[in-house]
């Protein structure tokens, strides 16, 4: 496809992703010089999956989030829109239950899950708040709801730096590595667009999530969003 614009269109998200599903995880370590696989750690211990409990990874993708969470002993459904994605996910993990998902609506019943986490993919979502809405209602009374997505260094002559890098040094490093380097300028443009840790936060809250906290990782290039369903929230 052409350069994506930031309108997210589903089917051209989708597209995008199927066109970059192979080589989609060797790339995002390249572009990170390899930071993404601490960041990875860093979020599974923030999701903190156990044994037995019903774990939904949205935008999970080949599935390199969800592993850790299901080598932890929990039960995962990885859920992506892209069927590229999911069918490098199945082909290198099949002990992983992967299926379309849409985060604006979910094919489950409420109260299902334990826990909600999607991991560098809401920023891609065209109505974020109704994604929040979907997931508030899927999760069990007292659920978590984990986010991890790239936002917005604290420091400020690195927040201008870390800009010029992703939209001219990430596409360059993309185009060595990547068959579809044009996905990779939309990525950058989604990142620079996306909001900053407060305003996220309080989208969050809005949505009706409860202890609503973040951390960030590497100074703010990327941030790890909470959120607890109400435990009286039985929908």
């Amino acid at each position: 496809m052409n350069r994506a614009h930031l309108d997210k269109n589903k089917a051209d998200v989708a597209s995008m992703f199927d066109a970059v599903a192979e080589r989609y995880d060797i790339t995002n370590d390249a572009m990170t010089f390899g930071i993404s696989r601490w960041w990875r750690v860093e979020i599974t211990r923030s999701v903190d999956p156990k044994p037995g409990e019903l774990i939904l990874d949205l935008a999970a993708g080949t599935g390199s989030s969800s592993v850790p969470y299901a080598q932890r002993g929990a039960t995962v459904i990885a859920g992506d829109i892209s069927e590229g994605m999911l069918d490098v996910g199945r082909r290198r993990h099949p002990e992983i239950q992967f299926q379309y998902t849409d985060a604006t609506d979910l094919d489950f019943d409420d109260n299902t899950f334990d826990v909600v986490t999607i991991t560098y993919g809401f920023r891609n979502v065209q109505e974020p708040q109704k994604a929040l809405a979907e997931m508030l209602r899927v999760l069990k009374p007292g659920g978590r709801l984990v986010i991890a997505e790239f936002s917005t260094p604290t420091f400020s002559p690195f927040a201008r730096f870390y800009k010029e890098y992703i939209m001219r040094a990430l596409p360059a490093v993309a185009k060595a590595v990547s068959s579809n380097p044009d996905a990779y300028v939309y990525l950058a443009e989604s990142i620079r667009a996306w909001p900053a840790q407060l305003p996220l936060a309080h989208m969050i809250r809005d949505a009706g999530f409860d202890q609503v906290k973040y951390r960030n990782l590497t100074g703010g290039i990327v941030a790890i969003h909470h959120g607890l369903k109400p435990a009286g929230d039985a929908q």
